[in-house]
Parts: C-alpha cells; sequence; structure tokens
C-alpha cells in the first residue's frame, strides 16, 4: 500500500487553493500610460542641431535650400540699401511670383506622360507632385542623382539651372540637367534617371 504524507498533501492543496483563490479575486485595474513617443521625439529634435545638407536619400528631411539662401549663399554683389543690415538675398527661378508664372509641356519618357509644369517649380518638384518617385539625393545641384536627359536638345535651351555644380557645358550641350535646380522655360521630352 502506497503511505500519503498528509503534511504534503496538505499542503499541496492548500496552495492550490491559495491560487485559485488569487485567480478569481478582483485587484485593481490594469491601465495603460499615457503615450509620450511624440513628446520625447519633440525633445529629442530639439537637441539635434540643423545642417544645410540633408543626408543623402532621405526623403524625409526637406531639401536644403532654403537653408543655404537663409545663411547667404549667392547674396555676393548683393549691395544694402541704407539703413538695412544684413544680407540680401538674391532671387532666382523659384521666386518667381504667382501671377507672372508660365506653363510649359513637360513629357517624362520613362513615366509616359506629359504634364504642364510651372516655371517656378523645379523639374522633380513637379514629377513628385504628379505622384512619381523620382530619384535624388542633394536637392541643391551638388551631385548628379537626379540627373536626367532632355531629348530635344541643349538643355540650356529648355530649362534655366538655379545653382548647379556638377555637369560640365559639354554635358549640358548633351541635354544633361540636374532635375532637382532645372526650372522650364519651355516645352520639351526628359528621361529621368539618365546621368552622364
Amino acid at each position: 500500500m502506497v503511505e500519503i504524507n498528509a503534511v504534503g498533501l496538505g499542503m499541496g492543496v492548500l496552495l492550490t487553493l491559495i491560487a485559485v483563490a488569487l485567480h478569481y479575486s478582483r485587484g485593481t485595474g490594469w491601465q495603460s500610460t499615457q503615450d509620450i513617443s511624440q513628446e520625447v521625439l519633440e525633445r529629442r529634435a530639439e537637441t539635434v542641431p540643423e545642417t544645410d545638407f540633408p543626408e543623402p536619400m532621405n526623403r524625409s528631411i526637406g531639401g536644403g535650400a532654403a537653408a543655404a539662401v537663409a545663411a547667404g549663399a549667392g547674396a555676393e554683389g548683393a549691395e544694402l540699401e541704407e539703413g538695412e543690415e544684413g544680407t540680401v538675398e538674391e532671387s532666382g527661378p523659384g521666386d518667381i511670383p504667382e501671377d507672372e508664372v508660365e506653363y510649359f509641356e513637360v513629357e517624362y519618357v520613362k513615366e509616359g506622360e506629359t504634364i504642364e509644369v510651372a516655371n517656378n517649380k523645379t523639374i522633380l518638384e513637379s514629377g513628385e507632385d504628379n505622384g512619381w518617385d523620382l530619384p535624388y539625393a542633394c536637392r541643391q545641384g551638388s551631385c548628379v542623382s537626379c540627373a536626367g536627359q532632355i531629348q530635344d536638345g541643349p538643355s540650356e535651351d529648355y530649362v534655366v539651372h538655379d545653382n548647379q555644380q556638377m555637369l560640365d557645358e559639354g554635358e549640358l550641350e548633351d541635354g544633361y540637367t540636374l532635375t532637382c535646380v532645372a526650372y522650364p522655360r519651355g516645352s520639351f521630352s526628359i528621361e529621368t534617371g539618365k546621368a552622364p
């Protein structure tokens, strides 16, 4: 016959009853804490210094051209009027007043569509506004990530570049352009994503 240890059995029953009682007892209800993730992100963003040059291929950071203008880039040779202090911003193709804007038909060959592009918007911006994922990196004309080729002739006949620094005269003659700083001044066809 098997002997049953009364003390061990009693302890087992007691522990089981305690576990069942705790399971069915009602304690304080659980409440989630307030979501502070946005507040933490904003505090961290305040501690990160602004840069003039966004990280390549980072679409969450807007173009840095506005920061360069604000820092006084392109204000060389500009004269201040009497009583004015600081730098004078030089206006470019993107600063055309709304009442002077002209529109040109631009055919995006790879995308298979022709759209109207305002002469105060870049070829890149206009394509993005149309929902296309066009290539770019710096948005300042300092690389060739956004390069494209105008099919109709020399690029300078069809676009105005606002501070492009990468293409030489021969490449411009071959129709190459940097879409991030190219503003239309005529109708043309362009093959985006095509670098010299």
